[in-house]
């Protein structure tokens, strides 16, 4: 690595008791963990406090079931204010996929059935949108932003695609594959003024930026609070603003069906509704310890120097030594290219993150656009710079064999 690359690690965050700050989880200490980004990790006061909610609903739950609605919206306004939502907007959702799922069900055709996606878009969700221009007997355009694009590109790359028939937009706040912003704001605007209903995939926002909801986008919006945020698994928010919203009902018809949006959707019969009473646990831990704006600095920093450790070592088994050139970057998270043979698909990025786990004892990203592999770094507040030197030194070497044996063997 030369001087010019490198830059002054930061130093490590520690807890109020001196220790690192990778003590208040519970993360196998056999593994790296660089994925944040994927599932998230519950700070270990989250999961004991979700388990002392747990064993009270299973110690009396003709009492707990009941009771339970009330204590889910204080949990909502609680969750709002964390995100820059009104209250009455935002329900509970298990993820941002069943999110994005209420809307395509309850949503109702217009014009000719056509739905605008992006090729930066998660794959489930996606998928999801093509199920439903299928039952529209539509279609669905997909907006080609190139990764480089700027707000302007990737804008007009979206704004290309409407038309009269455009029936709904769906467009990510930060992209999963590429670690992209989308300019989500001007997406929002322009699906205004032709009156179509935009789905902002947020699944990355709550957490990794403050108030993603804090100003206006679009008329549906679904965010995942298990990943940057720490929640535990299973809570995440569908906030709908505007008349549409009330045409929004669970997936799960249950005894709350009556009730006005947000409330029916918390009654859900049986369902496990532990994570989201434990959800400012989490948050709270990392607001109390460093405060969200210095490990949101730290994240982004540490994200940072990861990037351009790694981006070292795999200078020489790669065609290019600058770093990916993401038009709309975002904190925490960074791309670095691999080397060609790697990752050239969803599929065979998904066997590499399996090898990778269960071969070098690393828990990574890898991710695919337009046929490129790519290393999605992801940096949170219990990870440290030694963790990407590690990657760098003893796992880098060993991605490049993988990298000449795949070539080899077409």
């Amino acid at each position: 690595m030369s001087e010019t690359e490198v830059t002054t690690a930061p130093r490590p965050l520690l807890l109020a008791d001196g220790r690192p700050a990778l003590h208040a989880w519970s993360l196998d200490p056999a593994l790296r963990h660089l994925n944040h980004g994927s599932f998230g990790a519950v700070p270990l006061v989250a999961q004991e406090h979700q388990q002392r909610v747990r064993e009270e609903m299973e110690s009396a739950p003709v009492v707990w079931f009941p009771a339970l609605p009330r204590r889910l919206a204080e949990a909502r306004a609680g969750l709002a204010a964390f995100l820059g939502a009104d209250p009455g907007d935002l329900a509970l959702v298990p993820n941002a996929s069943a999110g994005a799922s209420v809307v395509y069900a309850d949503l109702a055709r217009r014009h000719g059935g056509e739905i605008v996606v992006t090729d930066h878009g998660y794959g489930a969700v996606t998928m999801g949108a093509e199920r439903l221009a299928r039952r529209w007997g539509g279609r669905v355009r997909t907006a080609r932003v190139p990764l480089d694009a700027d707000e302007e590109q990737a804008y007009e790359a979206v704004a290309a695609e409407l038309t009269d028939a455009t029936d709904l937009v769906v467009v990510d706040q930060i992209t999963s594959p590429t670690a992209r912003r989308m300019p989500v704001e001007r997406i929002g605007a322009e699906t205004r003024r032709r009156d179509i209903p935009l789905l902002v995939d947020g699944a990355h926002a709550p957490g990794l930026i403050a108030a993603p909801l804090a100003g206006p986008a679009g008329d549906f919006w679904v965010g995942n609070l298990h990943k940057w945020a720490c929640a535990p698994r299973g809570t995440a928010a569908l906030v709908a603003r505007g008349p549409r919203r009330d045409d929004l009902y669970p997936l799960i018809d249950s005894w709350g069906a009556e009730d006005p949006y947000p409330d029916r959707f918390d009654q859900q019969g049986t369902i496990d509704a532990t994570g989201p009473l434990a959800a400012a646990t989490a948050i709270g831990f990392v607001e109390s310890t460093w405060g969200w704006p210095a490990a949101r600095r730290y994240m982004d920093d540490l994200a940072d120097y990861a990037e351009r450790t790694v981006r070292a070592a795999l200078t020489p088994l790669t065609d290019s030594d600058g770093p990916v050139d993401v038009g709309m970057p975002v904190p925490g998270m960074r791309l670095v290219r691999l080397p060609e043979g790697l990752a050239g698909s969803r599929v065979s990025a998904d066997a590499l993150r399996d090898r990778a786990a269960g071969e070098l004892g690393v828990e990574a990203a890898f991710t695919s656009f337009d046929g490129i592999g790519y290393l999605r770094l992801s940096a949170h507040v219990y990870n440290t710079a030694e963790d990407y030197e590690y990657f760098a030194e003893h796992c880098v070497p060993v991605i490049g064999e993988w990298a000449r044996a795949a070539r080899a063997a077409r």
